[in-house]
Formats: C-alpha cells, structure tokens, sequence
C-alpha cells in the first residue's frame, strides 16, 4: 500500500502530525506497535500520572484541609486499588478517543513494530511475526522516547523501578526513594507522599527543578519540605542495591561524605532518552547525534530529505505540547504552507501542588546572555482569590527588557499555575511588554491578578496590592 505520509509512534506528536496531514488532504498511515494509541503520554506518563495527582490531592485535603473549611467528616481512608483503576479507566477513555480520531480523518492504522527497509519503504512486523511492507512518499519519526538510567543501577522494574513501574505499583510504598528532582520524580513524589509514603528525593544538581529559576526551585524546595518530602540535593548517587523488599542507595554529599538511604522502593527518575530500538535508521541513511537523537534541520527534516523527526526523538525539551506542536509543522510544511515554532516560548510545567510554571527565558540566562533585564514579582499569598481558597504559596515573577520593557519570561508557582502560564506565553508570541499585560483589566478576585500584578511590578515597580 502506498501513502502520502507514514507516521511512526501514535504518541501526542504522532497522532496529531497524523490527523493534521490528513486535514490538509494527504493519505495517511500510522504505525504504532502497541495495541493502544497515545505512546507514553497518554499511556504511561502525561494521563496517568495526572490521574493519580487529582485523586491524591483530593484525599490530602480531606485529611489536612477539610476542617478548616468547616467541613467534618470521619478520619478519611482511600482504596488504593480503586484509585489505580479509575486511572486506568482515564487512560482507556483518552487512548480509546485517540482511535476514534483515527477513524473521523481517515487514517489507516497499523499495529506493530516499524521499521526503516529504505528510505520509503516501511516493514511493519505483527506480534505473531508476520509482516507487510508499505510505502510513503513522506515519512515522520515519532517513536518519543523512554526512561534513562545510570549505567550502574539494575532495574528490576520491582522495587528499582521506572516512572511506568510507578504508575501501576499495587501498595503504596512506606519510603520511596526518589533519584532525580525533575519534573517525574516531583510528582510521583508528591503522589506517594500525599498518600502517606515518606518520600526522600536525591537530586546530584545543587537544587532541584535544575533547569529551572533559581527563585522557583527554591520556593518548590520550601513547600514540599513544608508538606513532609525530603530534599537532598548536591548528592551523587554511586550505588543502588536491593535486598529482598529493600533497597539501599549510597550518595556522595557536597562535603564528599558518603551518605546512605534506604527505602523499600526507589524510583530511578533521572531523565528519558531518544526511543530508536529496532527503527532501522541505518537502511535509510538517517543520522544520528552523539546523544542517540535523530538530527534534524530546522525544519525537522534529517538528511533524508523525505524523512523528519518529531518530538522525544529529537533535540530540545521532552514535552508532549512540543511534540505536538512539531507535528503541526512538518503536515503543515509537507503541505505547502509556511508554519512556524519559536522554541522559547513553549511552556514548562510541573504538576505537584501548588504548580509550577515557565515561559521564556530564566534570570540566569538573561545574565549569562548579558540582557539588561527588570525584574517584578508578586506573592500569591497577597491575593484575595488565594485567601479565599487557602492556596497561599508561591509568586508570579515577570522579567522584561530594561530598555524596551517587553517581556522575556514569566515564572510561577501557585495554584492553577498551569493554565496561568499561557497568559504570558500569549503576551510573549505577541511581544507585548510589562506595561501592555499590567494594563489589561484581570478579573477579580482570581488567580491571574497577580500575572497583572507582577507585569506592574516589572514595569513601573508599583504593584497595586502589595
């Protein structure tokens, strides 16, 4: 069978590069070797997770937030069983609709492993092993990517686990040891830990959220200490043992000591890799970097000149919204039409409570690049809405330029930063300055005053409420 374009991975990137060439009037075929659509994301990674975030959050607040509200009940439990399967039935809902969008666009699906036999030509093998060939004038890598280790530590996928183990673990743990403090491990932190798990993060980076400002990593640190985790950073891990349903990590300090942790699972978070396994790169010719990602041009095409690369699979953030956002621009660009993406200003968000979120550029890197910047910052705590609601932690900090007054990054923590966020993205895309975004009339009382607050504090350095 021919086609105009192939797809290879059905996760967020795959699926939406998919239905948008197939809008634009291409024949399409995606190829995903699991039986479910969606990849990690919607699978095992974005969607559960998010699941067990909100189920969790509900019953910590049961326990520590009812009361103050005025409402009693008797001491709250929870059926863990039940909370995994209301994950499940989330995640079987949201794959399911992947299918169904398939179907409305009319994109031919096949299941099984794909794999290069040249440069148009793609074998795609069954779980039974048989196999067809089918044909694509275009070709788009979007097989994501899966999770990294350390060369010394042996996942037994048990009480070693991933961030997949995690996900699907049939009791909470009692001291789950967590090795990276980025995003995954924060929030499947945050999980257990409001669960009841005593929860120690071991992050090798002097703070955790490592990529982030330096002012959200410190304010995350003291609201998750506050909430029971315990942060370890400046700690190098050098061995990870198990022994029966206990597991050892060894870490080296700041001060060089040698420091011991033991929990009865430790989740291995420390980042995720460019998934290419059985891809057949090398019968089509297709480059590869030094770090195992398939290099692409700038408009993701590899040296291959039918064949791009989306997503995971490729430099830059490991993000399903960026995925995505690839995926839109090479079907739009196989189409004839001239789209574009500016890489700084896709957000960067963290589900624990409060959220955590970014766009644009950090403090660090404005001074490293040698911008003349203004700062403004605006606490949530001095907001009516977050009285109201009790969610008193965290900012909203704006960096503008200190001559022109437009803004270069906008960085929160709070509640419901995670769809704040897209405020400044939408004021960035349109190089609105500090002035332009405090002068908007925000809704009161909401969380998105302090954005206005905090754009004022930037411009001028008079914020109304504080």
């Amino acid at each position: 069978m021919k086609y105009d374009i192939i797809v290879i991975g059905s996760g967020p990137g795959g699926y939406i590069a998919a239905i948008r060439a197939s809008q634009l009037g291409k024949k399409v075929a995606i190829i995903e070797k699991y039986a479910t659509l969606g990849g990690t994301c919607l699978n095992v990674g974005c969607i559960p997770s998010k699941a067990l975030l909100d189920s969790s959050h509900h019953y910590y607040d049961a326990v520590h937030h009812f009361e103050e509200h005025g409402i009693s009940v008797e001491k709250p439990t929870f059926d863990f069983g039940k909370m995994v399967e209301r994950k499940a039935n989330v995640v079987e809902t949201t794959t399911g609709g992947i299918k169904y969008l398939m179907d409305k666009n009319n994109i031919t699906v096949y299941e099984g492993l794909g794999s290069f036999e040249d440069a148009t030509h793609v074998k795609v093998t069954k779980k039974d092993g048989s196999s067809e060939v089918i044909e694509g004038a275009d070709i788009i890598i979007a097989t994501g990517s899966k999770p990294s280790t350390l060369p010394f530590i042996t996942l037994d996928k048990e009480r070693v686990i991933t961030s997949t183990e995690a996900l699907k673990l049939k009791e909470v743990p009692k001291h789950l040891l967590v090795i990276g403090g980025g995003v995954i491990g924060l929030e499947l932190g945050s999980v257990y830990k409001r669960l009841g798990a005593d929860v120690t993060v071991i992050e090798y980076a002097p703070k955790i959220t490592p990529t982030m400002d330096a002012d959200v990593s410190k304010e995350l640190t003291k609201v998750l200490k506050k909430q029971g985790m315990k942060i370890n950073a400046s700690h190098g891990v050098t061995s990870v043992e198990r022994n029966g349903d206990e597991v050892i990590v060894k870490a080296t300090n700041k001060k060089g000591e040698e420091v011991t942790f033991t929990g009865d699972y430790c989740l291995v978070a420390v980042g995720r890799k460019p998934y290419t396994e059985g891809l057949g790169l090398e019968k089509a010719g297709v480059k590869v970097t030094e770090r195992g990602m398939v290099d692409v041009n700038d408009h993701l095409q590899t040296n291959i000149k039918n064949i791009y690369a989306i997503g995971d699979v490729v430099k830059g953030a490991m993000l399903a919204h960026k995925a995505e956002e690839e995926g839109v621009v090479v079907a739009e660009y196989l189409a004839g039409e001239k789209p574009h993406i500016d890489y700084n200003l896709i957000p960067g968000i963290i589900y624990t409570w409060p959220e955590v979120a970014a766009v644009g550029k950090t403090e660090q890197e404005l001074k490293d690049a040698g911008v003349a910047y203004k700062a403004g910052k605006f606490s949530m705590r001095a907001l009516g809405r977050s009285r109201a609601s009790g969610d008193l932690d965290g900012f909203v900090k704006v960096l503008a330029d200190k001559n022109t007054d437009e803004i270069l990054g906008v960085h929160m923590v709070g509640a419901r930063v995670a769809d704040l966020i897209m405020e400044a993205a939408v004021a960035m895309e349109y190089r609105a300055s500090a002035e332009d975004l405090a002068r908007i009339c925000h809704g009161h009382p909401t969380y998105s005053e302090a954005v206005k607050e905090a754009a004022k504090a930037a411009w001028d350095g008079k914020p109304l409420n504080a």
